[in-house]
């Protein structure tokens, strides 16, 4: 068998463009039933290749996966037949087996790159990943092939080409397997380490190539990109983690494909304790999922994410993260930098951090300071600005909110009407008439009289804080006192404003803005008269709901394009206060008295003339 090993190179190339489909087919023929056609195995391998074309490739790849199926059992790990080449040398069986693990080895790692490779056909990738799935599943005794699987994710996230359709085959077909997700997560972990260990050693470095650095910062956001859109394709544990009846793909049909040489009642009893076993095991997994959940994902958001990523993890962390973490304070870090940042990336991470702060105890100062500075007019129009402001409505919900705070955001919500869509406005009526009914205290806004001193009493606390109250109360008499460019809404000396800017709703161009601001008329501190308004009803309005809503409205008078009465005017005395338009009778009447003062005289200048033509004639 020595001599089996010597003679599998020298013939490999010229071998590989004189052989035919036909004569591939007999080679795997001759390989599979006889041992003294060892040595077409590495012809076989040269197929298994991009570069092949896809029926020898195929070829190639189901005589290979149909040799080394069966002996795999039998074939020492990489790690060990190394350790023990030192104490068997000489062994022909062990030198043998060996030498066909590293044929199996380099097997493995051809049809990684066949399954990646952009060249290769959809169809037979789909076949590769089927093939690659048998060895992960039988490699290893019965039990998960962790190293193969590992090298596959390893070769999956590092590739540089779009690999979504292998991804998605492997989600589709594999991911509800509850193993395969369990090794999903640790691979991933240790992936997203390496690549955050690799991230501070090239930052540390100084790196004079600017094209190497640009390279290297494309290629970690792509890998980057892998990652998550692997995390993201991962089912989630559903269920109590009590349950044992998880399918696993390690176990199913394993035991069939096993070679043993016990006799029948060993290897049912053999079969029945694996079985029990691989149950247990189930369970185990199902138990430490959620700790390799937690893990990989924590992991990958050390990672430094590229904008897009970070929005789409943002968007659905409150969701599909969150709920399924052992420990969810873990993401205060991440999500308090984020909020921090300010712009639409607060506004997608208000979500999740609000979810921390009310259902785990999350403590987090100067948080209404962070959300009043997220009051500006793009946030209006922001593609996540729904659920924003439902949430935006929840955290003013509170009974304990502090008079001046409630205050700063009516206020500012106020002013933010003067400038925002029709759709913004409707939201900021809800908004307000939610705050007046909720807190009594800054009804004063919504009427104000110059001199009130019940505004100076309201703002006492805010005068201590901001140590403008001096300034403020030298300003002249309709003066308003708050302060719009202040980002402190303690210092914006809101309570000792009003809501002016609201009573100008009542004219808007926008017909159901002047229709909803009506709502704002009622008593809103008799509570047991009024109700709250949905914001959620408003929050993601547009000009095109509006305008949907307008044309299916039911009018009871259809506009007409004439006057029922004639106009005396162009316009009336209540646009311009102080202007009169009236018609001046007297005038009309010097008027018509000059003019026929005109025609008299133009009538005897024609007689006087007709007069002389007679005489001259």
């Amino acid at each position: 068998m020595a001599s089996v090993v010597s003679i599998n190179k020298p013939k490999k190339k010229k071998a590989k463009h004189s052989v035919s489909l036909s004569e591939l087919k007999t080679l795997g023929h001759q390989l599979l039933s006889s041992r003294a056609h060892i040595n077409n195995l590495p012809l076989l391998l040269s197929f298994v290749s991009p570069t092949s074309p896809p029926p020898y490739a195929l070829e190639s790849l189901l005589s290979l996966q149909s040799f080394f199926t069966p002996i795999l059992p039998s074939l020492p790990s990489s790690s060990s037949s190394k350790a023990s080449s030192a104490s068997l040398g000489d062994d022909p069986d062990f030198i043998y087996l060996t030498w066909l693990r590293s044929k199996f080895d380099l097997f493995v790692h051809s049809l990684i790159e066949l399954a990646i490779s952009p060249d290769s056909d959809e169809t037979l990738k789909e076949i590769v990943l089927d093939t690659i799935m048998e060895f992960v599943k039988v490699g290893n005794n019965g039990r998960f092939h962790s190293a193969i699987y590992h090298k596959f994710l390893h070769s999956i996230v590092h590739s540089t080409m779009s690999i979504y359709f292998l991804i998605d085959l492997l989600a589709s077909k594999y991911f509800q397997y509850i193993d395969v997700r369990y090794f999903t997560y640790i691979s991933l972990e240790k992936l997203a380490r390496t690549l955050e260990s690799k991230n501070i050693s090239d930052n540390t470095e100084v790196n004079a190539d600017s094209n190497n650095e640009s390279h290297s910062r494309t290629s970690m956001e792509v890998f980057i990109h892998n990652i998550h859109y692997i995390l993201s394709q991962i089912p989630h544990l559903e269920g109590s983690d009590e349950k044992s009846d998880y399918e696993m793909w390690s176990t199913s049909g394993s035991d069939s494909k096993e070679v043993s040489a016990n006799s029948k009642a060993e290897d049912k009893q053999s079969q029945t304790e694996k079985h029990n076993n691989n149950v247990l095991s189930a369970a185990k997994i199902s138990k430490k999922m959620g700790l390799k959940f937690t893990k990989a994902w924590i992991s990958f958001l050390r990672l430094p994410l590229p904008l897009d990523v970070y929005k789409e993890v943002l968007v659905s962390l409150h969701q599909a993260v969150i709920p399924y973490l052992n420990n969810p304070i873990m993401l205060c870090d991440f999500l308090t930098r984020s909020y921090d940042i300010g712009g639409v990336v607060s506004v997608m991470a208000l979500s999740s951090l609000f979810i921390l702060m009310t259902q785990y105890g999350l403590e987090y100062p100067n948080f209404y300071e962070k959300l009043y500075v997220l009051l500006v007019p793009s946030t209006f129009m922001a593609k996540h600005r729904a659920k924003f402001f439902q949430l935006l409505d929840s955290c003013l919900k509170s009974p304990l909110l502090p008079a001046y705070l409630a205050a700063a955001f009516a206020k500012k919500l106020s002013r933010l009407s003067l400038s925002v869509p029709p759709s913004g406005a409707l939201v900021v009526i809800a908004l307000i008439h939610n705050l007046l009914r909720r807190h009594p205290s800054i009804n004063c806004l919504v009427h104000r009289e110059d001199g009130d001193e019940t505004a100076k009493d309201n703002s006492k606390a805010e005068k201590g804080d901001s140590g403008t109250g001096s300034d403020m109360s030298s300003r002249k008499p309709g003066m308003d006192h708050f302060n719009n460019e202040e980002s402190n809404p303690i210092k914006s000396n809101a309570m000792r404003s009003s809501l002016w800017e609201v009573d100008t709703l009542r004219h808007h161009y926008c017909p159901p803005v002047s229709r909803f601001i009506l709502s704002l008329e009622n008593d809103l501190t008799v509570r047991a008269k009024t109700t709250e308004i949905t914001v959620e009803d408003f929050s993601s309005g547009s000009y095109a709901t509006i305008f949907g809503d307008e044309i299916r409205r039911r009018v009871k008078q259809v506009p007409v394009a004439f006057y029922k009465v004639t106009p005396t005017s162009l316009f009336s005395e209540s646009d311009f206060a102080g202007w009169t338009f009236k018609n001046d009778d007297s005038k009309e009447e010097d008027d018509g008295n000059e003019e026929n003062e005109i025609t008299n005289i133009s009538d005897e200048h024609d007689h006087r003339s007709a007069k002389r033509r007679v005489e001259s004639s």
